[in-house]
């Protein structure tokens, strides 16, 4: 056991599944001997070498595609993709043939294809490196879509997600590659890519959220606990697709209050589909509105400071969607 940043845990999971299972190779831009942009690969190259870290040209379309082919033909391949903000060009292959290849086979094929990408902003990123649209893969039936909040997850998750026998999208927060920490165990495991994860209990108010939203809602929680006599729960939704609609929903009836908060805009997003599973089943046992906090309806997160801040959901709107729930 040791204390891992999230890019480490991520890392870590790679370089372990590929010792153990030769099937699996990385193919993305820059994940050679540079690394990464992120340094998700760093030192990989040099063990395993060309034929399993390979660099690709910037034609994310292609890299998709080669690693369905790879798939299917029994190998277990990682894409990169650079920033979720580039994955567009390869939305076709994910979405046309990944996703669909099980179902149009009658069972015959599948596609054992794990997809990494970075995401989110808070990095001065700007318009196309800051991006949350991770709700557009989770309409789509075929696919898994993963987002860890923290480095034991990350590591575990993505063991998981190697081993599964259908396409998951992996996203990670480039803001927590180095910020979030915790403890790892140093050998192999997995962690279910199905489940939520209640990381804090309470009684009076449920707060719904992922990625690194659980560590900011974590924070402010803490603190408006110390303050005033309220007890916060925290459900970390961690697996977006499928979400685990019974932990989704015994929470809820048990605070009776709902938050859910992303950084991601709330049209359309997962926020309306855990607002829509509460509606179904829990609308007798809540005590006021299922409450929304998310990104603005801007087309882009600006560069900016202080527009990048305004886009943001801070700890500052946090702790009000949390007061006007406790005040209701």
């Amino acid at each position: 056991m040791a204390v891992k940043t999230l890019v480490e845990a991520i890392r870590e999971g790679m370089r372990q599944e590929m010792e153990n299972d030769d099937r699996v190779f990385i193919l993305g831009e820059d994940v050679g001997a540079k690394g990464g942009v992120f340094g998700a690969t760093e030192g990989l190259h040099a063990q395993f070498g060309d034929d399993r870290v390979m660099d690709s040209p910037l034609a994310e379309s292609c890299i998709v595609g080669v690693c369905i082919g790879a798939a299917l033909y029994g190998l277990r391949p990682i894409a990169e993709i650079q920033f979720q903000d580039f994955i567009l060009p390869a939305v076709d292959q994910i979405i046309s043939e990944a996703a669909k290849m099980r179902y149009r086979s009658n069972n015959d094929w599948g596609v054992p294809l794990v997809i990494r990408a970075p995401f989110g902003g808070g990095v001065h990123g700007a318009l196309y490196h800051s991006q949350s649209f991770e709700a557009m893969f989770c309409s789509v039936p075929g696919l898994k879509v993963v987002v860890p909040s923290n480095p034991y997850d990350a590591k575990g998750m993505l063991i998981s997600a190697l081993r599964d026998p259908d396409p998951v999208l992996f996203f990670e927060h480039k803001k927590g590659y180095r910020s979030l920490k915790g403890d790892v165990p140093d050998e192999s495991y997995t962690v279910p890519i199905s489940t939520a994860n209640v990381v804090q209990e309470g009684r009076d108010l449920t707060i719904f959220t992922y990625g690194i939203m659980v560590s900011q809602c974590q924070e402010v929680a803490a603190a408006v606990q110390q303050e005033r006599s309220v007890s916060i729960e925290i459900v970390d939704l961690r697996s977006l697709r499928p979400l685990d609609r019974d932990t989704i929903v015994a929470s809820a009836r048990k605070t009776g209050k709902v938050l859910i908060v992303q950084e991601a805009n709330l049209a359309v997003s997962i926020s309306s589909e855990v607002s829509a599973i509460i509606s179904e089943s829990c609308f007798e046992y809540l005590d006021a509105p299922v409450k929304r906090l998310g990104g603005p309806e801007i087309p882009a997160m600006p560069f900016s400071p202080p527009l990048e801040h305004f886009y943001l959901v801070t700890p500052e709107k946090i702790r009000t969607a949390i007061e006007e729930l406790v005040a209701y």
